[in-house]
């Protein structure tokens, strides 16, 4: 799948149900058919939509660990936990189930955001805090993690 682009605001309705604006609907359109996998975030109070594409990927990774590692299969569980299979209905609108809105503390406007090939789905209030947080921390994080980073020939990382 390629890189998915944009931040994008909407509202989700009581029933949790939001419509996926056309400049994002188009970047998924080629996942519309196989459906998403929506999880909540490892590290944010966020959601992750995964095209089925990447999560397959991901799945992949995952599979390779050891599940008679008791750390590995705590991961798992960790990982997988509040997993749903959802799709883009012919309205463009996408269910999140009670338990994910729960979750990320999703109100009634949210903020999805492009994570290079996945989607983040957050609260508006929760997204904007994020950024606000690492606002004065941004440049250094940004050095320290691609700041060593110089793979092309031309020299510009």
């Amino acid at each position: 799948m390629n890189t998915i682009v944009g931040t994008y605001e909407c509202k989700v309705d009581s029933k949790g149900r939001l419509m996926i604006p056309a400049p994002l609907k188009k970047q998924l359109h080629a996942g519309l058919e196989d459906g998403f996998v929506l999880k909540r975030s490892v590290f944010q109070p966020c959601l992750e939509l995964y095209p089925m594409e990447e999560w397959n990927k991901m799945m992949q990774k995952i599979n390779k660990l050891n599940r008679f590692v008791k750390k590995n299969n705590d991961f798992i569980r960790r990982f997988t936990a509040g997993v749903k299979v959802v799709e883009i209905d012919a309205a463009g609108r996408l269910l999140i189930s009670k338990d994910l809105v729960a979750f990320a503390g999703i109100d009634k406007e949210i903020v999805l955001s492009s994570a290079v090939n996945i989607v983040e789905i957050w609260d508006k209030d929760k997204y904007e805090k994020s950024i606000d947080d690492t606002a004065l921390d941004f440049a250094d994080l940004a050095e320290e993690v691609m700041g060593n980073l110089n793979d092309d020939d031309d020299g510009i990382s």
